[in-house]
């Protein structure tokens, strides 16, 4: 089984008749994910890739009532509206692409979505693979391959880096999941190294860290605590950034003394976590202790 998405994941893009959310909705089909429908309010009655778009997700939710999740491609002014109107026509699994999303509209539609038992992706996130049933999101789907490696990453492009290191290694993917580079997401770390506990397809999870919060602090304490029964390995970026110095992103700067990568392998290496020094060193470790 996969995590989250597959091959009974149906599809509303939100935002589906601008650029961004014309071009991955190609990809997407592409690839094979079931997207039946498309939100642009003012724009209903058109068809995007032979995709019908509707005015609002409501009216789209009532003609194509198969839908259970939606990827949302809304300038940063209106994504939180987006994700409220989401929530609100019961959609279960929220896939927030959108950057630039100010901290405290954020912290308010997670809230609202986890009091309504709803999961966000995101914001400022690549999106959700699980190889060979679906894709939801703009990563580019060749590099990943049906396997049984569970991945959770806070970067984008090292998502992309790691899975195919492990596809040329031969283990695949079960799920790959981007869960956004800002200071406060949806899905957590924790979050999915829950879901990819429960997973009996999963065989091993990587953690992909960077800089910045300390997400990957408490993920290394739940791992210790919990007992995690299954292996894990961890990669984190920004070694060598200097403290207080801003990494491409709000989540990414280190401050009050903690954050830094350092420290993060640290608490990692004493939750029994293996930490690589490089996407392919990933890969190795996973292979060693796979075979072992």
């Amino acid at each position: 089984m996969a995590v989250l998405v597959d091959k009974n994941t149906y599809v509303v893009v939100q935002g589906i008749t601008g650029r961004e959310g014309s071009f991955h909705t190609k990809a997407m089909l592409d690839y094979g994910t079931k997207v039946v429908a498309g939100v642009t309010p003012g724009k209903g009655g058109q068809s995007v890739h032979g995709i019908p778009v509707y005015d609002s997700i409501y009216e789209a939710v009532s003609k194509h009532q198969e839908i259970n999740t939606s990827i949302i491609f809304v300038p940063s002014s209106y994504a939180p509206d987006a994700v409220y109107e989401a929530i609100d026509a019961g959609i279960d699994i929220i896939v927030l692409i959108t950057e630039h999303i100010p901290v405290h509209d954020s912290m308010k539609f997670i809230r609202y979505a986890k009091l309504r038992g709803v999961c966000i992706i995101g914001p400022n996130c690549p999106g959700i693979i699980s190889p060979g049933e679906s894709k939801v999101g703009i990563m580019p789907g060749h590099v990943f391959s049906k396997g049984t490696i569970g991945i959770v990453s806070r970067s984008g492009t090292l998502t992309y880096e790691v899975a195919y290191a492990i596809t040329k290694m031969r283990l695949g993917q079960s799920t790959a999941v981007g869960i956004g580079g800002d200071p406060i997401t949806g899905m957590s770390m924790i979050d999915m190294l829950e879901l990819f506990r429960e997973d009996d397809e999963t065989k091993a999870v990587v953690l992909i860290g960077e800089i910045g919060g300390d997400m990957e602090e408490r993920a290394a304490e739940y791992i210790r605590r919990s007992g995690y029964e299954k292996p894990v390995v961890a990669f984190v970026a920004g070694r060598t950034a200097p403290p207080g110095k801003r990494m491409g992103h709000a989540g990414a700067i280190i401050s009050m003394g903690t954050g830094d990568a350092e420290s993060k392998v640290r608490v990692f290496e004493a939750s029994g976590v293996k930490v690589a020094s490089t996407p392919t060193e990933v890969a190795k470790l996973l292979k060693e202790i796979l075979k072992g």
